[in-house]
């Protein structure tokens, strides 16, 4: 999108009254941003890549457990069929990190624990390498300005809503720690069954999914605080974006926002 195309995109989305809520995802060369319908990805070499976001199965939307592990797939859509947002390389990489953990339980006792953490350190630096961390942080800008209705403002410059964010899924990595050690411990499934570990994992995945939508959806102080340790980690994982980070986040804003309007 030609840049008077994009401000005239955000500043129709600045005068709406209804917008969907975005989610989002940084790579090293770009940001994903995705509604519930659509995505868009918008690469730091100029090209802009958009899908159609997986259909949730009516059957498994109101199924607890179930409904949290299909969210969590379908929010990985834009990776696994998206043309320019990771090449064939990054797919198997990143499909080998999703299954490692899962696999563990193959390794004998003593291994299982050191490659665990070698696969989490592998997907972090993966994940956080190149620009990902100043771009992580314009996903956050972007969404923040979609949400405050200070889309025009932000890409000029003169506003610069926070980089941080409580749908970010830092959110959701802290919320799953103490939720699978907790799993693990209390779980009633016999420790030496083969499956068991893999069971285990999916059942906290799905807890943690829960978990993070009630937060998400409380105005409670308790609730909310929840979500400060995965808050304090966004310090770690984003860096202030430079405007042309936060105008390339926009423009996959811009992209999504374009197709929710016209519909």
């Amino acid at each position: 999108m030609a840049p008077n195309d994009v401000l005239a995109v955000l500043a129709r989305a600045d005068a709406s009254s209804r917008l969907p809520s975005l989610g989002g995802m940084a790579r090293a060369g770009g940001v994903v941003i995705a509604t519930d319908r659509f995505w868009a990805y918008a690469g730091a070499d100029g090209s802009v890549s958009e899908g159609v976001m997986p259909g949730r199965a009516g059957r498994f939307r109101s199924v607890p457990l179930l409904r949290g592990l299909v969210r969590l797939g379908s929010s990985l859509a834009p990776l696994a069929r998206g043309r320019g947002v990771a090449s064939g390389r990054e797919r198997v990489f990143l499909g080998v990190a999703v299954v490692a953990p899962l696999l563990l339980f193959l390794l004998p006792r003593g291994l299982q624990l050191p490659a665990g953490v070698a696969v989490s350190v592998a997907l972090v630096l993966w994940m956080l390498r190149g620009r990902t961390l100043r771009l992580h942080g314009a996903e956050h800008r972007a969404i923040a300005a979609v949400e405050e209705r200070r889309l025009v403002d932000t890409w000029t410059g003169s506003a610069r809503p926070t980089r941080f964010a409580a749908r970010c899924g830092t959110n959701f990595a802290a919320l799953a720690l103490p939720v699978t050690l907790a799993a693990e411990r209390l779980s009633p499934l016999p420790a030496v069954a083969v499956l068991t570990p893999v069971v285990v994992a999916l059942i906290s995945l799905a807890l943690t999914m829960e978990l993070w939508v009630l937060v998400q959806a409380s105005e409670r102080r308790l609730a909310r605080a929840l979500l400060v340790p995965g808050l304090a980690l966004q310090r770690l994982t984003t860096r202030e974006p430079r405007l042309d980070d936060t105008r390339l986040a926009l423009v996959a804003a811009a992209t999504v926002l374009r197709r929710e309007l016209a519909s």
